[in-house]
């Protein structure tokens, strides 16, 4: 929030009624102005999105969820700390070394505000475990308990999961510096995100199954395609963006940047082109493909060609597998394949 707000904090919290329980202890000390909450520097297009201190009226079960959240999540930002305390253990048994780690709340602080039901208690004690009290030094005889489970497989991502990894992309760098710009960063903006996706869909490099976002084999074989290992990963994104940082304080020059920019795009270019018997086959359409001869047919794939589907209506219009390997390098029929087709036998 930016600073000159500060004044207006404690008649804000004084007009959330519904949540007296939470604000009354804030509203009998002074409120702490903190650089974590308020800091003009950090203010961009607009300030956080916060309650205004009007009891909202007739609001729907989704629209009260909706100004739940944002209300807590301001209430929130006004109390003291959650202390944590965090234990590790280390033992060793016949020079097998193990570790075990664990943690206790000691002061809920602002977590008082996100009340936890006992389904998720239960999740979260699995999680991070209670431990007992340990006294550093000590040893002694400790029976095992042994489990047999089996790993599973990553998940396949959904349309969710796919923009929260987007949105921490930078934890899977093992350069600490680059690793923090990306934090603060990842891959895109919030903005631009989710337009992202939908761009990887119109291409068809992905395809949706029910609700995972799973990569067709166009997608597959671009990523096979491409072996400079920098451009496929996180840590390009994170190198660009510590160059745009330093570009603004005056530390890089732009003009750098860009020729480097220039450069490796040719190189890649290069390396592409040099690569042998590598072709990228188009992900199958995933509606039906309109004849551009008679225009009310829908094109079928026959044994050796496309045809059309009113071939007994008297339209003679295909093109055949060879064709399409060997002019257009792909096995699979597109749109825009048949676009020119169609402005080919015009002419």
């Amino acid at each position: 929030l930016p600073t000159d707000m500060y004044p207006k904090i404690p008649a804000i919290l004084k007009g959330i009624k519904p949540y007296e329980k939470f604000t009354a202890p804030l509203l009998q000390n002074k409120i702490q102005k903190t650089k974590k909450v308020f800091d003009d520097k950090k203010i961009t297009d607009h300030h956080a999105i916060i309650p205004t201190g009007q009891n909202p009226i007739g609001l729907n079960l989704k629209l009260k969820q909706v100004y739940d959240v944002i209300t807590r999540r301001f209430i929130a930002a006004f109390y003291p700390e959650c202390i944590i305390s965090n234990t590790t253990v280390l033992g060793e048994v016949e020079k097998i070394k193990f570790k075990a780690t664990g943690k206790q709340i000691l002061e809920e602080g602002w977590r008082i505000l996100y009340p936890k039901k006992k389904t998720d208690t239960k999740k979260e004690d699995k999680k991070s475990q209670i431990m007992p009290v340990f006294t550093q030094g000590e040893s002694g005889e400790h029976k095992p308990d042994l489990q047999e489970k089996q790993t599973l497989p990553p998940k396949q991502y959904t349309e969710a999961t796919l923009l929260r990894a987007m949105e921490t992309a930078g934890k899977q760098i093992d350069d600490d510096e680059i690793g923090e710009i990306m934090k603060e960063n990842g891959i895109g903006r919030p903005s631009t995100r989710a337009n992202i996706i939908e761009t990887l869909f119109r291409r068809r490099y992905i395809t949706k199954e029910k609700k995972n976002i799973l990569p067709t084999q166009t997608g597959i074989q671009l990523i096979k395609t491409i072996e400079n290992e920098l451009l496929k990963s996180v840590e390009l994104t994170g190198r660009w963006e510590k160059k745009l940082r330093e570009i603004e304080k005056g530390e890089y020059e732009a003009s750098v940047f860009i020729e480097e920019m220039k450069k490796m795009v040719t190189d890649l270019v290069c390396d592409v082109k040099q690569g042998k018997g590598k072709y990228i086959s188009i992900a199958e359409e995933t509606s039906p493909l309109t004849c551009p001869k008679c225009g009310k047919g829908t094109m079928i794939k026959g044994k050796s060609a496309y045809g059309c589907s009113r071939f007994r209506e008297g339209c003679n219009f295909i093109i055949s597998f060879e064709k399409l390997k060997t002019e257009y390098k792909t096995d699979v029929l597109t749109a825009e394949i048949l676009k020119k087709e169609s402005h080919n036998n015009t002419n």
